[in-house]
């Protein structure tokens, strides 16, 4: 049940959150900014985070502030053992944070980390939410996980409850500035998409989380042939490889030599930008795509905040099934082992992604889509 003492926040309070990262987690964190903003119509509102992150927080209409967290670039000073540069650094941030005067600082990740960082911020009220990891001696109240597991983003919504704000409406969303909107224009003219594409999102940081090659590469193709729409590799420099060997597949005409022969051999099987936008850039590609599939991934969940019909696939992690929008669906094959989160038992079998063939999520995107038989 949701705090029936919620603080009490004047107006103009000054508020900091701290969610350092990932994507995904950001985004599902993005509608505590408007819910506060509603409560506290003069409040000074901040974000800590990290770097790779930022681009998702800085065109936010809502927010005052981004604070970035270098914490990348502490943990190699942490390696090297050069202590007094990374003392110097906590210092500059923790004079940078006390100089706000923050009335309220919301630890959102609850690790000993942010805990950390909440604490040096100075804010007299500190709030953890599911602090773990010795990070609630550093909170003067926390408040646990709870609402409805089911539901996309809901342990922020419980958050929102619990602090008495407004959750009317509670919708993700991603903020980009025109810079990145006017380069995606310009790529899908440059590679001959403005008649509709189908953003893949394949791309993890956690092998067990990844759906098969050969799958993206069969759907790719079913995608262009059965759907008219041209498929699009997303993703980061890293997954570069990965990318190529899916586009290798699908041009190679997937595991079957085609999936029944047709394909136009005048057209690339496949447009591959991956590792070539920026992360805002990406999300204006995923805001103009006529449909998203992706694995538990940041860009597949910047897919339903933006209201792209959207297929994701889940395995080793929590599914939100939920996903709150009519035009997003998730797809999970739930086995006995599930979740493993980071600790798979099928010794690299992945069951529970192998349990998700091409043909229902291609009919799950017809279904998205609206064009279903």
């Amino acid at each position: 049940m949701p705090d029936p003492h919620p603080p009490a926040l004047p107006p103009d309070a000054r508020i900091l959150l701290v969610r350092l990262s990932a994507i995904g987690d950001v985004v599902f964190a993005s509608p505590l900014v408007a819910a506060l903003r509603r409560a506290c119509p003069q409040a000074h509102i901040a974000w800590l985070v990290q770097p790779e992150c930022r681009a998702l927080l800085d065109h936010h209409p809502d927010l005052d502030e981004v604070i970035v967290c270098p914490m990348g670039h502490w943990r190699r000073l942490w390696r090297r053992r050069r202590f007094i540069a990374l003392g110097r650094g906590l210092r500059a941030l923790r004079e940078t944070l006390h100089a706000q005067r923050f009335d309220l600082a919301l630890d959102l990740q609850g690790l000993g980390k942010s805990g950390l960082l909440t604490r040096l911020s100075g804010a007299r009220e500190r709030i953890g939410l599911g602090s773990r990891e010795g990070s609630a001696w550093l909170m003067t109240r926390t408040i646990a996980r709870g609402g409805e597991a089911r539901r996309i983003g809901s342990e922020y919504l419980y958050l929102a409850q619990a602090l008495g704000l407004p959750t009317d409406p509670f919708e993700m969303v991603v903020h980009y500035d025109g810079a990145a909107g006017r380069s995606a224009d310009a790529t899908l003219v440059r590679e001959g998409l403005t008649s509709g594409f189908a953003l893949l999102c394949p791309f993890t940081t956690r092998p067990q989380k990844h759906w098969f090659e050969d799958r993206w590469a069969d759907l790719a193709i079913r995608l262009r042939r059965e759907l008219g729409l041209t498929p699009v590799l997303l993703g980061g420099p890293r997954d570069r490889a990965a990318a190529d060997r899916i586009n290798d597949g699908a041009a190679a005409g997937g595991t079957d030599g085609g999936l029944g022969g047709i394909r136009d051999a005048t057209r690339p099987p496949l447009v591959n930008l991956v590792g070539q936008t920026s992360l805002t850039e990406a999300a204006a590609l995923i805001e103009r795509a006529a449909l998203v599939v992706a694995v538990d991934t940041g860009l597949g969940h910047m897919g339903i905040a933006a209201g792209t019909p959207s297929v994701l696939l889940f395995g080793s992690t929590c599914p939100y099934l939920e996903t709150t929008r009519a035009n997003a669906r998730v797809l999970y094959h739930r086995q006995p082992c599930s979740p493993c989160r980071r600790r798979p038992t099928c010794n690299a079998d992945f069951t529970c992604m192998k349990a998700l063939g091409v043909g229902e999520v291609l009919a799950a995107a017809q279904a998205v889509l609206g064009t279903a038989p």
